[in-house]
C-alpha cells in the first residue's frame, strides 16, 4: 500500500500565495532599472562631442611668424626714423618676441608689451581701448589691469575673426599703429 504524504502542501500554498508579490517586486525592480538605463542612454545620446573632455586644437602664432612680424614692424619704424621696441604676444597674451631697437627709450619695451597685451585681451586695436575709456564710464575700471595700456600701437593678429596674437610698438608717437600694421601685413598671406 502506498500512502500519500503531503508534507509540502502547506509550503506550496505559501509559495503560491507569495508568488504574485514576488513577481510584482521583480517588475518594479526591472522598471526602475529600465528607467535608469534609459536615462543613461538618453544622456549619452544628447551629450555632444563639444562637451566631452579632451584636447582642444587652437591656432597660435609660431616663433618664426612672431619674428617676421616683429622685424617688419621694426624695419617700418626705422624707415620712418624712429627708435622703437616691438613685442609680439601669442593667443594667451604671453610674449613670444620682444625687440628693443638701438637707442629706443627705456620705457618702450614695457609699452610695446602692454599695447600688444591690450590688443589681444580686448580683441581690438589698443587705440579702440583708448576710445572706450573716454566714451564708456563703465569701462574705466579696465585701465587698472596690470598689463593694459590705453595708448595706440597695439593691433590684434587675426585669422578670420579668431585672434591668434597681437603686436605692439612703442616709441614712434602717432605712428605706432602704422609700424604694427606693417608687421602684420608681412605675414598676411599666412593668416588665411
Amino acid at each position: 500500500m502506498c500512502t500519500k504524504i503531503d508534507a509540502g502542501s502547506h509550503t506550496n500554498d505559501r509559495f503560491l500565495t507569495a508568488w504574485p508579490q514576488i513577481m510584482n517586486k521583480e517588475k518594479q525592480l526591472m522598471s526602475s532599472i529600465s528607467k535608469i538605463l534609459g536615462g543613461m542612454a538618453l544622456a549619452t545620446a544628447l551629450w555632444s562631442p563639444a562637451h566631452s573632455q579632451g584636447l582642444v586644437t587652437e591656432r597660435n602664432i609660431s616663433l618664426g611668424m612672431a619674428q617676421t612680424i616683429a622685424n617688419a614692424a621694426m624695419d617700418k619704424c626705422k624707415e620712418l626714423g624712429f627708435r622703437v621696441s616691438v613685442t609680439v604676444v601669442d593667443r594667451a597674451g604671453l610674449p613670444i618676441v620682444m625687440l628693443r631697437g638701438d637707442g629706443a627709450g627705456l620705457h618702450t619695451p614695457e609699452g610695446s608689451d602692454r599695447k600688444a597685451y591690450t590688443a589681444r585681451t580686448f580683441r581690438a586695436p589698443s587705440a579702440d581701448f583708448v576710445k572706450r575709456m573716454l566714451n564708456d564710464p563703465t569701462a574705466a575700471g579696465s585701465k587698472e589691469y596690470t598689463r593694459v595700456l590705453a595708448l595706440s600701437g597695439g593691433l590684434p593678429v587675426k585669422v578670420g575673426e579668431d585672434v591668434v596674437g597681437a603686436v605692439g610698438v612703442s616709441g614712434s608717437p602717432g605712428r605706432d599703429d602704422e609700424c604694427s600694421k606693417a608687421g602684420i601685413d608681412k605675414v598676411a598671406d599666412q593668416l588665411k
